[in-house]
């Protein structure tokens, strides 16, 4: 028993659990002898548009008998049937024609196997023909919805009974089905849903039939009295069927409604079929909308009382019955309407991108927005939904320019990549305003349509770079960009953003001579330099982070180009007279040097020209050598000084050296040198051969470490005076104040060349 029940249950399980992804018309009401065009919807995959398509009868004991299929067709349906596959439309549709009263049943439009649960059910109801309808009034009534029968009468029979009756034929006989009287009988059938009221005043009566059926279209007769001389007047009463939406699980719909051209300047509306049978506004041209499709919601008013509703980020909770039409307070009260069956395919193959997108003050976004594959040369656009009006308005498209330029200008830019169905939309600068809904649209398959919710949060922006910035025409501009460690696998870029888009700037080995690109990958810093600049470097930068064809986060900086200013010309080659300061360039991105002009040389010229004041000569030595650029400026004020020291300095070591050549001499033996004063040899033949012919060896030890030998063969041994101690003099101060003087000198010029080394 257990094992049976267990078996039983899973053969069951599977069937009530899991619903099909077909879709069509639940049920469907025809007149004998007409036709009737069935249209099942199944998923976009590549299994379902190459799987079998039937169409088959189900019987008293649930088996489904094949009628026709894209293979097969029965002989019952020999030459009044068909079946036509659409795989473009992701549908198939049934036509029958020459239908009979025996044709009413239930049916299955399915895919594949019969028993594998890819099919939906679908209730078939003909009418009997009811013949000559001797010119009776139509009604048009829309499923679910209230219509009213309006029923004359003649004076003379205004106290007689009045009732509504369906005409039927049943095996070639026809009779009148009571339906409701004035004396209040109604059919238990249509309880609590149908009612007559008298209006004497008029002489006429009326019929209300709420919450309409497919089943109540048929032939009805207003009769008032009995005959002969009763008043009978016949009604043609038809039931709208709903049109069939299918939408994807996070697709798109599009409710296509036309009210009229009379209805061009009354508010539009649609709603939405509620349990109770109510139709509750889901949006209206007034500025209603509900809660629950805030933000994925948009209505476009047409010519001709044309309009359109567009749903997107469809729900599974989406699925139901809508209506669609104008009345002047928004509301679905008395005009016409226009039905909806919409059905929400769970088993979607639409991408999953993300609902909501949180951004910080200050930062970016960047949001990924679907479209069908086949629609890669499709306009692509991305704008913002208007909370109060309930419309979008563009913002930028892959074609035409950024809109709203002053808000949205450096900000904002539309990418195709990384393409194969996705195209990117990046905005950075955020500001608390930014918060809302947008829209990704094409003008292709309006199925493919999304939505995404901006939220501002606290925080800070990942991407660092300096504030606004100004350069200078002809200088050099250097800007880094700081991106933190999560970012160092991620390639980095600067862009020059255009209301076109953002170009990315060549890397530095492309070209050197325009904006190039440099990386410091240990600092996580990037750099764009732009050198030199132009007037036409002027706008937005922006630098970025992406990995592969997938674009992250950017950070956007401001550059202003102004002209070199004219007055930093004037001072750095303009005149300056003795004593003053000259402002000397040293090149861009560096502070210029003062140099001083010497006054000694200044008055050295005037004594030399006999200009007494001296500056006038100046003046013109200095205009004279600003034509020939700065290097002679430099050059001059740097060997002139270095002149003036060297011969002063040789005047007076000239001088020294005169006074004291007389009574000095240098004596040197072998690589000993030392100066020797001539008083220490005032007689010199007491040194003579004979004299010393005795002494002894006397030894010498200089500063050097050898020795010098004097070897004398005189008989007596004989005390040698000792030489007096040597004296530094004159002439030796003069050499040592020579050396010191030439170092200085040269340290001099050493520090001079160095300072326009830097230049």
């Amino acid at each position: 028993m257990t094992p049976l029940f267990l078996a039983c249950l899973l053969a069951v399980l599977p069937v009530v659990s899991m619903r099909s992804p077909i879709f069509g018309p639940q049920e469907m009401s025809r007149v004998e002898g007409s036709s009737a065009s069935i249209k099942c919807y199944y998923p976009a995959t590549s299994v379902n548009r190459h799987s079998r398509k039937f169409w088959c009868r189900q019987g008293a004991r649930g088996r489904c008998t094949t009628l026709i299929s894209d293979s097969f067709i029965s002989k019952d349906y020999e030459g009044r049937a068909n079946i036509t596959d659409f795989p473009e439309s992701n549908m198939f549709v049934v036509d029958i024609g020459h239908l009979t009263q025996s044709d009413s049943g239930l049916y299955k439009c399915g895919v594949g196997i019969i028993n594998q649960g890819l099919f939906f059910d679908v209730n078939l109801e003909v009418r009997p023909d009811p013949g000559p309808l001797n010119d009776a009034e139509v009604y048009i009534g829309d499923l679910d919805r209230t219509v009213t029968i309006n029923c004359p009468f003649t004076s003379a029979n205004a106290n007689e009974r009045k009732s509504l009756c369906k005409k039927l034929r049943v095996n070639e006989k026809e009779f009148c089905v009571q339906i409701v009287d004035s004396i209040g009988f109604v059919n238990p059938d249509d309880k609590d849903r149908i009612s007559l009221i008298v209006q004497h005043s008029q002489l006429m009566f009326s019929v209300v039939i709420k919450q309409l059926k497919l089943s109540d279209a048929g032939i009805y007769s207003c009769k008032t009295g009995e005959k002969p001389k009763g008043d009978i007047h016949d009604v043609d009463l038809q039931v709208q069927q709903p049109e069939l939406l299918y939408g994807d699980l996070r697709g798109s719909v599009t409710f296509d409604c036309a009210a009229g051209p009379e209805m061009n300047k009354v508010p539009k509306f649609l709603c939405r079929v509620n349990n109770e049978k109510t139709c509750e506004v889901v949006i209206n041209s007034l500025g209603k909308r509900a809660k629950a499709y805030e933000g994925r919601i948009l209505l476009i008013s047409k010519n001709n009382g044309l309009f359109s509703v567009h749903i997107t980020g469809l729900r599974k909770e989406d699925a139901g019955s809508y209506q669609c039409g104008a009345d002047s307070d928004g509301e679905p009260q008395r005009g016409p309407v226009q039905t909806w069956q919409l059905f929400v395919n769970e088993e979607t193959t639409f991408p999953r991108s993300p609902s909501v997108v949180k951004g910080v003050v200050g930062g970016s976004v960047t949001m990924l927005c679907p479209y069908k594959p086949k629609d890669r040369n499709s306009l692509k656009y991305w704008c913002r939904w208007d909370k109060q009006t309930g419309t979008c308005s563009q913002l930028v498209s892959n074609e035409r320019l950024v809109t709203h330029k002053e808000e949205y200008e450096g900000r904002l830019a539309l990418y195709e990549e990384p393409g194969n169905g996705t195209y990117t939309v990046m905005l950075n600068q955020l500001t608390t305003q930014d918060a809302g809904f947008y829209w990704c649209l094409t003008n292709g398959d309006a199925r493919w349509w999304s939505t995404v919710e901006l939220q501002i949060v606290e925080g800070e922006p990942d991407l660092k770079v300096p504030e606004n910035t100004v350069a200078r025409v002809g200088e050099t501009l250097k800007l880094p960009c700081h991106s933190p460690c999560k970012f160092f696998s991620y390639e980095k870029y600067w862009c020059k953003w255009s209301t076109e888009g953002c170009q990315a700037l060549p890397s530095q080995h492309e070209d050197p001579r325009k904006a190039s690109v440099t990386c410091e990958q240990n600092k996580q810093i990037i750099n764009l330099i732009l050198n030199p600049v132009t007037k036409e470097d002027e706008g937005w930068y922006w630098c970025g982070v992406k990995e592969g064809l997938r674009l992250g986060e950017t950070v956007a900086v401001h550059v202003e180009v102004k002209e070199k200013a004219k007055a930093s010309q004037d001072v750095s080659q303009g005149h300056a007279a003795p004593g003053e300061e000259v402002i000397e360039p040293r090149g861009r991105g560096a502070e210029n040097r003062v140099v001083q002009v010497p006054k000694l040389w200044a008055e050295e010229k005037a004594v030399d020209t006999g200009d007494p004041a001296g500056g006038s000569q100046v003046s013109a030595d200095a205009s004279s050598s600003t034509q020939q650029g700065g290097s002679s400026t430099v050059l001059v004020s740097t060997l002139v000084p270095l002149a003036l020291v060297l011969a002063v300095g040789a005047v007076a070591i000239g001088v020294v050296r005169a006074r004291h050549r007389r009574n000095v001499d240098r004596v040197s033996i072998g690589s000993y040198r030392t100066d020797i004063s001539m008083s220490d040899f005032e007689n010199s033949r007491d040194f003579g051969a004979n004299d010393n012919m005795g002494a002894t060896p006397v030894t010498q030890e200089t500063s050097l470490g050898g020795k010098d030998e004097i070897t004398a063969t005189t008989e007596d041994t004989v005390e040698i005076k000792e030489p007096k101690t040597a004296k530094r003099s004159s002439k030796e101060e003069a050499d040592m104040a020579y050396g010191a003087f030439l170092l200085q000198a040269n340290n001099m010029a050493t520090s001079i060349q160095g300072g326009h080394s830097e230049a």
